[in-house]
């Protein structure tokens, strides 16, 4: 039996691949960090490596700097969240197999282990190389741009501020594509032949982010076995967007305002200054000016980032863009799914239309490719959409003869209650773990924090 070293630090996620993988007759062993992987190939031999791209200590490169060093070459995956060019194209110049986004298709991934425990490494370097040159010069849209009078004024603020050095802050609930913006600002900049990098801030500890943020020496701390250059170099000339900043740490905020404001940085452990050109891009779903209110978000940082402000509008209120979403993540899923469904059923189309989507384009997407995979035939019906949208459809059905008696008069007020019973009746699905909620929800966790905290849900 071929084995499988698993390394990847979220726990839930790490679980559900290893029974999987398991499950298709592979032998897995997991870890959730560089230090536990690299002392796992100590001491036993594996088959294949499956690795999340950015782990709490470091990111994978790592281990196969590790390997190497010991002249051990072994097949390796890498999983990312970052769907970008870059980071492929860094990962296979180290010797990677192949990479694969996430969400991760099951189908997808199993397909790629097999390949990687029987084909010629070389040749699969030349193919994976033809991959990225596809990437990087396909004209095949990667988001919808809309029609709706919001979608109008977001392209329009896109289009205006592209051309400048500015800073921008991009604001909106998670999942409404708050790094599309930031690509497509890239894209129609004078930077566009320069790199794009993106980092969640979420993902960065606080003991390493200053380290992934703006590099490292070797030796400079436990674990640091090369040198490693930082986020900020690797953007120069470009662009660095920055998502979910309001997480990071008050003395990494310190640090992030004096690389912005001299454009210098100084690597952990390192006495020399290297100078970084870099145009800011930053995202947050919080309301950062009243987390600098608060003291944990620095109010001069705040301002240093904030030259341009652009609110992304949730789904809900983007009106006649959701078929439009709708239609483009259809043929999205079938392609990828290697299916051939065609419409949607008028009653899921009701659903779609009356459902609050908490989690935006991103719930939109993977409701859609779950019904494409569960569909046989041509039309998508309601047995293919998640119990939880059914049932939350049924207990929202309100008759229009009562609406204005006990009935809230603020839509707000009404959608938030919406939003408030749709996460009880989610925790309660999960039993109350917390991680799988905010997976069925299409939220991050730190997102299902707040609204846990918003609408003081214990």
């Amino acid at each position: 039996m071929e084995t499988i070293l698993l390394v990847e630090d979220d726990t839930t996620f790490s679980a559900i691949l290893e029974g999987y993988l398991k499950k298709n007759g592979y032998a897995v062993e997991p870890c959730i960090s560089i230090k536990t992987a690299l002392k796992a190939l100590e001491n036993s031999n594996y088959d294949l490596l499956l690795m999340d791209y950015r782990l709490g200590d470091g990111d994978c490169l790592e281990i196969i700097d590790s390997l190497h060093a010991r002249g051990k070459i072994i097949p390796a995956i890498v999983m990312t969240g970052f769907d970008d060019v870059r980071t492929a194209v860094k990962a296979i110049k180290k010797g990677v197999f192949d990479y694969i986004t996430k969400p991760v298709n099951p189908e997808e991934l199993l397909m790629i282990v097999k390949e990687s425990l029987k084909e010629n490494t070389t040749t699969h370097s030349e193919k994976l190389t033809n991959k990225i040159i596809d990437i990087n010069n396909a004209k095949v849209p990667d988001y919808v741009e809309g029609t709706s009078r919001l979608a109008n004024k977001l392209h329009e603020y896109i289009q205006l501020v592209a051309p400048t050095d500015m800073s921008v802050l991009l604001r909106g609930e998670s999942g409404t594509g708050k790094e599309y913006a930031a690509r497509a600002i890239h894209r129609n900049s004078k930077r566009a032949n320069q790199p794009f990098v993106s980092v969640d801030c979420g993902t960065l500890s606080k003991e390493l982010a200053a380290s992934e943020l703006f590099g490292h020496v070797k030796g400079s701390f436990t674990g640091a076995f090369n040198d490693k250059k930082g986020l900020f170099e690797e953007a120069s000339g470009g662009t660095l967007f920055m998502d979910e900043i309001g997480n990071l740490s008050y003395d990494v905020q310190v640090k992030l305002l004096r690389a912005l404001q001299e454009r210098v940085v100084q690597p952990v452990g390192a006495s020399k200054l290297v100078p970084v050109d870099v145009r800011l891009i930053a995202a947050t779903n919080d309301e950062l000016i009243g987390i600098s209110d608060s003291g944990t978000f620095r109010e001069d940082l705040y301002h240093r980032i904030n030259e341009f402000e652009i609110l992304i509008p949730a789904l809900r209120d983007r009106g006649i863009d959701l078929f439009l979403f709708c239609d483009f993540l259809l043929k999205e899923s079938n392609r990828e799914l290697n299916k051939q469904v065609e419409r949607f059923s008028d009653e899921v189309k009701k659903i779609f239309e009356h459902y609050d989507w908490p989690g935006n384009v991103r719930e939109l997407k993977n409701v859609i490719k779950r019904m494409v995979l569960l569909t046989n035939g041509e039309v998508a019906v309601e047995d293919s959409l998640p119990d939880y949208m059914v049932h939350s459809n049924r207990n929202n059905e309100i008759d229009i003869t009562q609406v204005g008696v006990g009935v809230a008069e603020d839509l707000k007020s009404q959608s938030e209650a919406h939003e408030r019973k749709l996460i009880i009746e989610v925790l309660k699905k999960a039993k109350y773990n917390k991680s799988k909620a905010a997976q069925l929800l299409n939220i991050d966790r730190k997102t299902l924090y707040n609204k846990l905290e918003k609408y003081k849900i214990e």
